[in-house]
C-alpha cells in the first residue's frame, strides 16, 4: 500500500492534535522523535508484536513451525551455532528461523524491543524482563600470533594492540577490566565487526585479543596462533541464552532451547574444557 507524503504529515498533525502533544520535532536537516514520540513508539512496537503473537499463539500445536528470531555472538555462531543450526533444521524443517549477530548489548535491546524473539549472549545480564538460561561456558584465552614471543608477564601487553569487537561486547568488556586490574594501557585499541576480522590481523601480528578457547583451536587450523590462559576471575564467562518473560514460549521455541543445551558442549566429545590441563599461564 502506497501513501502520498503529504496525507501522512496531515494525519500526523491531526493525531498529534488528538494526543495534546508533539510527536516529532522539525527542523531543516529534517524531522526526528519527540519524548512523547519515543514513548508512543515503544508502545506501537508492543502492539505490533502483540498482533503477530496473538496470531503465532493462535496456530501453535505440537508440532515447531512458523518465524523464530534468533540472535548470536559472533563467537557462538562461528562455532557453536552451526551443529545446533543443522541439527533443529533437520528434525523441525517447517520453522522458518533467521540468524542476527551482533555484540551482547545490541542482542539484548533487539530482543527487549521484541525484534528477536530470544538470543545467545554472554554473563553478567540482570534484567527483571528477561528470561534467562545458562546454555553452557566458555574459556576465554588472550590470543597473540605466532611470530609473538610467549607473553609471559602482563607488561608485555603495554605497548600491543588490542583486537576487539566493538563497544557492547561482553568479551572486550572482560578484556579491558583484566588490563586495568593489571595496570595496562594498551598502545592502541581496534575494533572491528567480525571475528575474521580479529582473526585474520592477530595472524598478522597486529595485535592481541581475548576469545573463547573453542574458537581458537578452531582457528589454529587455519592462522598461526599463540593461546595463554589468564586468571579464573576473568577465564570462565557462561553463554546466556535469553527471551522476553512476557512472551509465549511457542513449540518452536522450546525446541530450539532443549537442542541448544544438548549440543552446545559437545563439539570436543569427551573433552570438558574447564577441566583441561593448564597449557600456559595460568596466574597470567
Amino acid at each position: 500500500m502506497e501513501y502520498v507524503q503529504s496525507s501522512i504529515s496531515i494525519r500526523i498533525q491531526q493525531f498529534e492534535s488528538e494526543l495534546k502533544t508533539v510527536l516529532f520535532h522539525r527542523g531543516r536537516h529534517g524531522i526526528r522523535l519527540s519524548t512523547s514520540g519515543e514513548i508512543l513508539k515503544s508502545y506501537a512496537e508492543k502492539i505490533v508484536f502483540l498482533t503477530h503473537e496473538a496470531e503465532r499463539v493462535v496456530a501453535d500445536n505440537t508440532i515447531p513451525r512458523g518465524p523464530l528470531r534468533i540472535g548470536s555472538l559472533e563467537t557462538t555462531a562461528a562455532i557453536r551455532l552451526p551443529s545446533i543450526l543443522t541439527d533443529y533444521h533437520k528434525s523441525y524443517p517447517e520453522v522458518d528461523l533467521t540468524l542476527k549477530t551482533g555484540t551482547t548489548e545490541e542482542l539484548i535491546n533487539l530482543v527487549m524491543k521484541y525484534e528477536l524473539d530470544g538470543a545467545f549472549v554472554a554473563a553478567p545480564v540482570e534484567h527483571a524482563e528477561l528470561e534467562i538460561i545458562e546454555i553452557g561456558v566458555e574459556e576465554l584465552m588472550l590470543v597473540s600470533g605466532g611470530q609473538f614471543s610467549p607473553i609471559d608477564r602482563p607488561e608485555k601487553l603495554q605497548n600491543l594492540t588490542i583486537l576487539v569487537f566493538r563497544v557492547g561486547c561482553s568479551y572486550r568488556r572482560k578484556l579491558e577490566e583484566w588490563l586495568q586490574l593489571k595496570g595496562i594501557i594498551p598502545a592502541k585499541i581496534m575494533e572491528f565487526g567480525t571475528l575474521e576480522g580479529i582473526l585474520g590481523c592477530i595472524h598478522a601480528g597486529l595485535g592481541v585479543s581475548l576469545l573463547p578457547r573453542s574458537v581458537v583451536e578452531r582457528a589454529m587450523v587455519q592462522y598461526h596462533l599463540r593461546s595463554q590462559e589468564i586468571s579464573d576471575k576473568f577465564r570462565i564467562t557462561p553463554t546466556l541464552f535469553i527471551r522476553r518473560k512476557d512472551t509465549y514460549r511457542t513449540a518452536a521455541m522450546s525446541e530450539f532451547i532443549q537442542v541448544s543445551n544438548q549440543r552446545f558442549s559437545l563439539i570436543e566429545p569427551g573433552i570438558d574444557p574447564i577441566k583441561r590441563k593448564s597449557r600456559d599461564l595460568r596466574d597470567l
